[in-house]
């Protein structure tokens, strides 16, 4: 067996020699009779990378839209840079503009495979959508002029540029270059107007002759422009503000939208006044005086059809008395408008249809509706415009999301457990046709094994998502808010006192997915128990619990637990409180009467419950008003099948009840759990010191972690990273008040409760903010019917193992390294009485074995793994020896430690609040990856990050959208083959015919050269301090993969060559050459691409 290499510690990291030493000196300290067994650890650093994956969820704050009608593509901007591609469901891609500006236009080449987006920023950026991971091939930042409008005509090189004085430029968008053909707005408009007509709003070449460019300016001025002979062949003046114009198909006439809510019908050839002026939502006054006017129709389509009167289709336009309605979208086709209400605002609207070509008759069948947090998508061939079912998992936020656990290697028959009780949930009324936008490939997923992703929400809800293979999908929506009384009214709400809104939101999740029980902690200090059924149930009467826990001690602030609040308190009240979106002091009174107590916070409903199948109320526990004071939030949870019980704990003690028997077993203060055992002296009030936090307004994160003397040199030693740096304190930045000792960790486990234990018998690992472990046994009545009558005997152990910072995270290792999961009994439909299950019922399954056998040394028969905000420990059992320490960190704390399964080995990953992801190898804690992630720059980070098993983690990024990372280096590798193609080779339609009459007399569409007017020889260069031409990393990235590729093969070859003793420096040089002779070879590319630039530029 080969000994641990200290040398391998170093491989690759910066912070490993301190913690190497450490390990060294650790092992030192144990004699030699009792030396930990030696244990084969075959991860090393080579299996560890980290890698952004996928990014689900709806695109955060859109702003633009943009559609590919032949690859059927739809592009999302939004304004933090973001762009969200989708395709056919399950076809998704999140790339992202290194500035940061918010995107105001998004324009497809169509069927060419690349996108334009420009930004806030003036900037043009030329996007290559043909490789799986979108790259910018160029960029254009405008020095002089802001952008303000693009249009690019189908099939054509030339993007027209809009800007806000009024000038219009024109881009080559195979080199991305500007061509010095400017069309000015004084010369746009000439005399026609005195003052300036402000930015250019609108662009588009008339359908029928692409020599003549509509310009429209924000004041009420459009302008026919030819570009041939450069000068305007028309003026149309109206004396409102534009907002949007659209051509009719055959070029004769086009539709403007204003800002009194109006629509315009101009002929082109009649200037002086519009052949029609619509006011769709406006009141006809009868003495044929003009409408009242309207809020502004922000954007207008006029879509013909070949059979039928045209589609004119625009948002806005309601009238100022409809106050409160909500945003609509109006379809006016014929003689009928139909005003679909909406549930946000509308950022922008597209209607698809079936030519890409803007001079044939339109044919729309659909228009696609970005919302500020939704996307609609609405049937013009249904009556009544149904909408079609949304299949990407866009309603992650359908209510803010405030916990998050995610589940890698679950059993196979989850997914469809929760598919078929998830499918009757699924609304009706959806358009029968299939979702439109169904472009681009599957990626050949080589990731097997199923992934479920559960939610918690605000409202109470709890949702369960299909993660499997880098797609989501929802499965499952358990309502949990349904087991209690709803307040009809503001003034009738005694019962939601801890929050004012949000009374049933989520905090904790724990699942156990074998045994299916779920169980949930909320806000309002409530803990539902969930069993999983097929059969449909109605429950007579909620079996309920009233829990009161006290503590005795009579300290003022309240320390949070290890799950994070899901949302951030408002920082330094006058009487804070641990609650989140609390807002009112507590109702603690000095009266002796009138005081509230045992009064819980939420009315259980008395009511008959019909359940319907999937997760069905098993108990619901609630903590209740003692003397006037709430009860504090839950900070820890956790339930296990096999022994029937659930246990919780927050800052006041810890209970656990048995969900069988519906009994509380234990009901103790924290103090009370140490017994006799009690290292700190507490007094009543006692003045003892809060670190001080860094960063006012993210400490709320924290959980009131008391470090004493002997265990932290000085309060300001966590002040080191500016992001925010302490060990986390509780959600109350008062200094002068001291935090309560809350329950932050519980485990159940079948281990050693004590040193003289000669057999693992069930137990409860208890951790807490100050860091201590405490170990509570537990006796079990034999199965069967004796379960139900005998109690179950608890009794606290006195056993105390202490380590720095709140602890996050237990686990427990067998001799040979292996995770010992805790016992669950396997999951059964317990709605079906048979004689057969009876017997069943007495098979408790402990998956692992763990008695040892007579033969075996007892000293040295489990290790147990425990992660605290500051450091590691591996503790052997039943000697309880410190076996292994690592300190994690010590200028921050860690937020999230899971120990996991990965390449048939486990690891303890951590993230720390410094934006570190580290992972430790087990049992010996050696350093295996540190990689600066993402600092935590807000609450919802914190709250979410969660690591599972096979290199997966997942946070929400933003308030809508879950982003998924690996730090697998195997799963990196694969991820090109997983994600699906954005572009496949289609063919361009046929353009319309012309027809014999239309030929012969010079009709039809007119075609442009518009290279001999834009190109250089004819229009010259345009100035170079316009615009700087910025060559995008797209056109490398091919070449440098290649190289890159190398590099991950000489990291795999590493260990081999390692074990042989041949160096590898000269590869490595080689390999370093090779990348900087990829680089060079890209700039010739580049140079015969300009060279040879009459060729298409994405044949290169």
């Amino acid at each position: 067996m080969r000994k641990f290499n200290i040398r391998k510690v170093l491989d690759g990291l910066t912070a490993g020699s301190s913690s190497a030493s450490q390990q060294q000196q650790q092992q030192q300290q144990h004699p030699p009779g009792n030396r930990e067994p030696e244990i084969q650890e075959t991860l090393q650093s080579e299996h560890f990378q980290l890698c952004k994956t996928v990014r689900h969820g709806f695109p955060y704050q859109p702003s633009a839209l943009a559609f590919d009608p032949v690859q059927k593509i739809l592009a999302v901007g939004t304004q933090t840079g973001a762009l969200r591609l989708f395709g056919r469901p399950g076809v998704e891609c999140y790339c992202q503009h290194d500035s940061g500006a918010a995107v105001i236009q998004l324009q497809f080449l169509i069927n060419e495979g690349a996108l334009v987006s420009a930004l806030a920023d003036d900037t043009l950026h030329l996007w290559n959508l043909r490789q799986k991971r979108p790259a910018i091939l160029h960029s254009l930042k405008f020095c002089r002029e802001r952008v303000t409008f693009c249009h690019l005509p189908f099939q054509s090189k030339w993007l027209y540029v809009g800007t806000e004085r009024g000038n219009i430029h024109i881009v080559n968008v195979e080199s991305f270059t500007l061509s010095g053909y400017v069309i000015m707005w004084n010369k746009a408009i000439e005399l026609s107007s005195k003052s300036h007509p402000g930015p250019v709003v609108h662009i588009s070449d008339n359908p029928m002759d692409e020599g003549k460019l509509l310009i429209g300016f924000e004041s009420g001025t459009v302008v026919l422009w030819d570009l041939k002979s450069k000068k305007a062949d028309y003026r149309y003046t109206y004396d409102e503000a534009i907002h949007s114009v659209a051509w009719h198909h055959e070029g004769k006439q086009f539709i403007c939208s204003h800002s009194d809510g109006t629509l315009t019908i101009w002929n082109v050839r009649s200037p002086a006044k519009p052949v029609q002026t619509i006011t769709p939502h406006g009141k006809q006054l009868k003495d044929g005086k003009k409408p009242e006017p309207c809020k502004p129709i922000l954007k207008v389509e006029f879509k013909t059809t070949r059979s039928g009167e045209p589609f004119i289709i625009l948002s806005g336009g309601l009238s100022y008395d409809t106050v409160g309605r909500r945003p609509c979208l109006t379809v006016m086709h014929g003689k009928s408008t139909a005003v679909l209400e909406m549930d946000y605002s509308i950022v922008d609207f597209l209607t698809l249809c079936e030519t890409p070509y803007p001079n044939d008759f339109q044919e729309p069948y659909a228009v696609v509706v970005l919302l500020e947090k939704d996307l609609v998508l609405i049937d013009l061939a249904q009556n009544g415009y149904p909408i079609f079912e949304n299949p990407y998992p866009l309603s992650i936020h359908e209510s803010p999301v405030t916990c998050c656990e995610y589940f890698a290697d679950c059993p196979v028959d989850l997914i469809p457990a929760l598919y078929s009780v998830g499918a009757r949930q699924k609304r009706q009324g959806y358009s029968k046709k299939e979702w439109p936008i169904n472009g681009g490939n599957w990626g050949l997923g080589a990731q097997s094994y199923p992934e479920i992703i559960i939610t918690g929400h605000a409202d109470g809800s709890v949702k369960f998502w299909d993660a499997s293979a880098i797609t989501l999908q929802v499965l499952y929506k358990l309502k949990t808010s349904k087991v209690f009384e709803k307040s009809r009214n503001k003034d009738d709400r005694p019962n939601t006192d801890i929050v004012d809104e949000d009374p049933y939101a989520i905090q904790i999740i724990s699942w156990c997915p074998e045994s299916r029980m779920l169980c949930i902690a909320g806000v309002s200090a409530h803990v539902i128990i969930y069993r999983f059924s097929k059969q449909e149930v109605i429950t007579e009467v909620i079996p309920m619990l009233e829990v009161r826990l006290l503590y005795e001690i009579n300290d003022v602030e309240t320390p949070e637990g290890e799950q994070l609040p899901p949302l951030p308190t408002p920082v330094g009240g006058p009487n804070p409180q641990p609650i989140p979106s609390q807002s009112h002091p507590s109702t603690s009174s000095s009266s002796s009467d009138g005081l509230r107590d045992n009064v819980p916070c939420l009315k259980v409903k008395n009511s008959p419950l019909k359940q319907s199948p999937g997760y069905q109320t098993e108990l619901v526990i609630q903590l209740v008003w003692v003397g006037g004071e709430p009860p504090q939030q839950i900070t820890s949870l956790a339930v296990n099948s096999s022994y029937g019980l659930v246990v919780f704990g927050n800052c006041n003690g810890i209970a656990m009840v048995d969900y069988l028997q519906k009994a509380v077993l234990l009901n103790l203060g924290t103090i009370e759990l140490y017994g006799s055992n009690d290292p700190y002296r507490r007094e009543p009030r006692s003045p003892r010191k809060s670190r001080q936090p860094s960063g006012a307004g993210l400490c709320d994160i924290s959980e009131g972690t008391v470090v004493p003397e002997d265990r932290c040199k000085s309060p300001t030693s966590d002040v080191k990273d500016n992001s925010f740096s302490r060990s986390r304190s509780s959600s109350v930045t008062s200094i002068d008040k001291e935090s309560r000792e809350a329950i932050s960790a519980l485990h159940f486990c079948e281990t050693f409760t004590r040193k003289t234990d000669s057999s693992p018998s069930p137990c409860l690992w208890v951790g807490t903010t100050l860091g201590t472990v405490l170990i509570i046994a537990l006796n079990l009545p034999p199965g069967g019917e004796q379960r139900l009558l005998q109690p179950v005997i608890v009794s606290p152990s006195g056993t105390i193992l202490r380590l720095k910072g709140a602890i996050l995270r237990m686990a427990f290792l067998d001799t040979t390294g292996c995770l010992i999961p805790p016992a669950y009994e396997p999951w059964r439909e317990y709605n079906v009485p048979e004689e057969k299950d009876e017997k069943e019922k007495l098979k408790k399954r402990r998956p692992v074995s763990v008695s040892p056998s007579s033969s075996q040394e007892i000293s040295e028969n489990q290790y147990a793994v425990i992660c605290s905000e500051k450091q590691a420990k591996v503790i052997s059992l039943p000697t309880q020896n410190c076996a292994y320490k690592q300190n994690i960190t010590e200028t921050s704390f860690v937020l999230r430690g899971d120990i996991v399964a990965l390449s048939n080995s486990i690891c303890l990953a951590c993230f720390c609040a410094n934006g570190h992801i580290m992972t430790f190898s087990l049992p010996s804690l050696r350093p295996l990856l540190d990689v600066y992630y993402l600092p935590l720059t807000n609450m919802r980070i914190a709250r979410t990050f969660c690591f599972t098993n096979n290199g997966q983690a997942l946070y929400l990024v933003s308030p809508t959208e879950i982003q998924r990372l690996t730090y697998s280096q195997e799963t990196c590798e694969n991820l090109q083959e997983m994600l699906g193609e954005l572009f496949t080779p289609v063919e361009t339609p046929e353009a319309p015919n012309r027809g014999f009459f239309k030929g012969l007399f010079g009709g039809g569409a007119q075609s442009l050269d518009r290279e001999e007017l834009f190109g250089e020889s004819s229009s010259g260069k345009a100035s170079r301090s316009l615009a700087q031409h910025i060559p995008g990393p797209g056109g490398i990235e091919g070449v440098k993969g290649a190289a890159s590729g190398v590099v991950g093969e000489l990291a795999r070859a590493r260990l081999a060559l390692d074990e042989r003793g041949q160096k590898l420096g000269d590869l490595e040089e080689r390999t370093a050459a090779m990348l900087s002779s990829a680089e060079s070879f890209s700039k010739h590319a580049h140079e015969i691409m300009l060279k040879y630039k009459d060729k298409k530029w994405y044949q290169f």
